[in-house]
């Protein structure tokens, strides 16, 4: 129990900071402590003890960074959302239950996470309707993009769920096919690849995928899925030559759809030079600059960044927020706490023994990088801006719900694969007769 008990430290230290920065936050708007601050505590602890309950009893060798780390991001993004709109954030309180409800169930019905392998063309073909739905009757545009669901009085966006099952599909299946897909019968001069049936599949899938986030115009979750697919297909062979074949592939699709679709053109236009229309098309971007460049060094203070006004501020652009109210030392603590994330979740998928846990974890942990990465490298203008939310800080009930199920799942492959276990089975197997 000792990865527990560091576990539960490092949530006391987590309950700390949130309940510290909700009430600096609510000095810097009001100039008093809030009111709601005792049951604001009972809740955030209530919640975090459970999930700590919940681990150990489930994955008691489970590693103990995954979740306190989470937890932070969680806490951090709910507190900004305080800042921005107390509504939101009674929402948000409310996602942020369910998500750990959704950690819970994940532990207690995965109890192993080969299993999911079994069910693999099962998981996939569900992947492919989460990303269809939106195109049902079912489906509502919202700025632009077609990616949302209202069934009765719960919107959702399925695309967060399915990137999951898509995860899962592509582990099961390169693991069965690895060796196949690595020795590459057809070929052009030195470069092999794979015979077309073997690869099909998951080129279906992945494909699909892209097509349908791309008529959906929903850039970010477009290069998710692709960089997914390019780096399990890569792990899964260890064949550097996919990768020259899929940036390549990158290259063209992306010169493609910008010729051939107008927001695309338009995100361009406006990650190239957003002071040419600052007033309307750029708008959102200049003021995100002035706001980071307002926080400076150590930021304005929690509850003190209402100078600059950024539209969307709770779900696209709430690292800008983070960054002036913390300045660039809290931006590199959201920053570190991803790369902590990531990390954890890469050193699951070395130590993991079977190699459908290895490629899952590798999935699950590009997805969480890949993610942050790209909505951060958005609103820094490092690349244009993709609309996707920042895991566990945006304001946003089916990202918190998945990323927490995400973490569930990493959580369970540790456990399986803790040095503990593997070498209780190596001795079971010695003694066996």
């Amino acid at each position: 129990m000792r990865r527990r008990n560091t576990e539960l430290g490092l949530l006391v230290l987590v309950v700390c900071i949130t309940a510290g920065a909700y009430v600096l936050a609510t000095l810097g708007l009001d100039s008093e402590i809030p009111v709601d601050i005792g049951p604001f505590l009972l809740v955030v602890c209530g919640l975090l003890l459970f999930a700590n309950l919940i681990t150990r009893r489930t994955a008691p060798q489970g590693d103990p960074i995954l979740l306190p780390v989470a937890g932070l991001l969680n806490g951090i993004g709910y507190v900004m959302i305080a800042r921005i709109d107390q509504d939101l954030a009674a929402l948000q309180a409310v996602w942020s239950l369910i998500g750990l409800a959704a950690f819970a169930a994940t532990l207690a019905v995965v109890r192993h996470t080969r299993d999911l392998a079994a069910y693999r063309w099962t998981i996939g073909l569900v992947g492919l309707a989460l990303i269809a739905l939106p195109f049902t009757p079912f489906g509502q545009e919202i700025n632009g993009a077609r990616i949302w669901v209202q069934i009765g009085p719960v919107n959702f966006q399925p695309g967060e769920f399915a990137k999951l099952a898509l995860a899962c599909f592509f582990a099961a299946y390169l693991v069965e096919k690895r060796e196949l897909l690595a020795l590459g019968s057809w070929g052009i001069g030195r470069l092999r690849i794979p015979d077309p049936k073997h690869l099909g599949p998951v080129l279906v899938a992945w494909g699909v995928s892209l097509a349908v986030m791309a008529y959906q115009t929903d850039l970010g979750s477009a290069l998710l899925f692709f960089t997914l697919f390019l780096v399990m297909l890569w792990v899964a062979t260890q064949r550097a030559s996919y990768l020259v074949v899929g940036f390549t592939l990158f290259a063209l699709g992306s010169y493609a759809a910008w010729t051939q679709f107008g927001h695309i053109r338009q995100r361009l236009r406006i990650w190239l030079d957003p002071w040419a229309d600052v007033q309307d098309e750029g708008f959102q971007i200049a003021q995100a600059a002035f706001a980071m460049a307002d926080g400076g060094l150590t930021g304005t203070g929690l509850g003190l960044s209402g100078r600059v006004a950024i539209p969307f501020a709770e779900t696209d652009f709430i690292f800008a927020v983070i960054a002036q109210e913390l300045g660039l030392a809290g931006a590199a603590v959201v920053l570190m706490s991803y790369v902590l994330l990531v990390g954890s979740g890469l050193r699951v998928a070395i130590r993991a023994a079977d190699p459908f846990d290895k490629l899952l974890a590798t999935g699950l942990s590009t997805l969480l990088g890949v993610q942050a990465f790209v909505i951060i490298a958005g609103v820094t203008r490092l690349l244009p801006l993709t609309g996707i939310t920042l895991p566990f800080v945006s304001y946003g009930g089916s990202s918190l719900i998945s990323n927490y199920i995400l973490i569930a799942l990493l959580l369970r492959i540790s456990d399986e694969n803790a040095p503990e276990r593997l070498a209780a089975k190596t001795t079971a197997r010695e003694v066996a007769p």
